[in-house]
């Protein structure tokens, strides 16, 4: 019964219409509210070994807990708190649906400034039916990255506690220790009928275009997915042509899965490619990257839910000083106090190790909840 509801709030965290709690139907609309608010205290204690590791590194201090050896939180987990309204009918022999998600921050640096930033990740249409499969339209999540995170426990948590995320945004779960983050687009996707558990997602997406380096071609995602008692299984690619100084194609696969035996579940994940990024798409250029993710998961009761994550993110090449790996280990406990309210607490570790030998460490511990409604 609560692995059925974990899974449900993990939809409702990303704003699936048929996740919400409250539908409103009038004549042939059905309006859909729903959404999530989260909190989580959040500590620190960073250790720097022989320097400071540079770039996306997750366990370095100056990242991870704002410079200093110890930092406190107070602010959002994975998810944003998060509303979304969504509206489907029926016309024709067309299902017709759109959906606009708005995220907001808890933790600021600031008790009078405005907090006035939104985190809008969606705002898409669709339309199909049963035969031909859907057309989506608009913003939303990428299908690249998108099971790994979904699957992810610190969803409904906090993974990787890195101070300079959460204040103002999310902590990280497992990106950039994992896996990339699933990023959110303009995008125009198809997506094929079910197909005996099958399914085949194909889109072109609007193209990333940091420091103006993208070509003006859109960024292409695949995925394709089987499913059947129990289990799903998953593999994905992208691609974009980036033109930094030497122009460069980003080109990235991943290949995942997920079981579930009695109350064991179990979630595996690789991704590798040409400018895969550490954090996103090309942001560490035309280096190759290899990310893994594993977790293992126990329902030792109807409200109680245990489990613990390992992700590693690798670059292959890069200067002195440059990280090369962050690592991330989590254990947590998802207590359903109720059917809308899980309260989490984790422990966890991030380690970043730089080209020529600099590391870093975090370890963290994090507490608090989440409610859907």
């Amino acid at each position: 019964m609560e692995r059925k509801h974990i899974a449900a709030a993990a939809l409702a965290a990303l704003a699936f219409p048929a996740a919400h709690a409250v539908d409103i139907t009038a004549g042939d609309w059905t309006v859909s509210v729903g959404g999530n608010v989260n909190a989580f205290y959040t500590y620190s204690d960073c250790k720097n070994n022989a320097g400071t590791v540079n770039g996306a590194a997750l366990g370095d201090a100056a990242f991870a807990c704002g410079g200093k050896r110890k930092s406190t939180t107070i602010g959002n987990g994975l998810l944003p708190s998060y509303l979304s309204v969504g509206a489907k009918s029926k016309q024709g022999d067309y299902d017709v649906s759109a959906v606009i998600g708005i995220g907001v921050a808890t933790a600021t640096g600031s008790a009078i400034a405005q907090n006035s930033e939104v985190d809008v990740r969606q705002g898409y249409l669709t339309f199909g039916n049963k035969d031909i499969g859907t057309f989506k339209f608009g913003r939303d999540y990428g299908t690249f990255g998108f099971l790994p995170i979904i699957n992810d426990m610190t969803l409904l948590g906090v993974g990787s506690a890195t101070r300079a995320t959460q204040q103002g945004r999310v902590s990280l779960g497992h990106i950039g220790a994992g896996y990339t983050y699933v990023g959110t687009y303009g995008q125009m996707v198809y997506s094929t009928p079910n197909m005996g558990g099958a399914g085949f997602d194909i889109g072109v997406f609007n193209p990333v275009d940091s420091a103006n380096l993208s070509k003006d071609t859109p960024q292409l995602q695949v995925r394709g997915t089987f499913g059947g008692e129990g289990f799903k299984a998953w593999i994905a690619g992208k691609t974009q042509k980036f033109a930094d100084p030497n122009g460069f194609t980003m080109s990235a696969v991943e290949v995942g899965g997920s079981a579930n035996l009695g109350a064991f579940g179990l979630v595996a994940n690789y991704q590798t490619g040409k400018g895969i990024g550490v954090l996103t798409d090309g942001d560490s250029g035309n280096v190759k990257g290899k990310n893994a993710f594993v977790q293992g998961t126990f329902q030792a009761s109807d409200r109680i839910k245990l489990g613990v994550g390992y992700g590693r993110s690798r670059s292959d090449n890069g200067a002195a000083g440059v990280v090369r790996t962050n690592e991330n280990t989590t254990g947590g406990v998802y207590y359903g106090l109720t059917k809308s309210l899980t309260l989490v607490g984790e422990i966890g570790q991030t380690k970043s190790k730089a080209f020529g030998g600099a590391s870093a460490k975090q370890n963290s511990l994090a507490f608090g909840g989440i409610f859907f409604f």
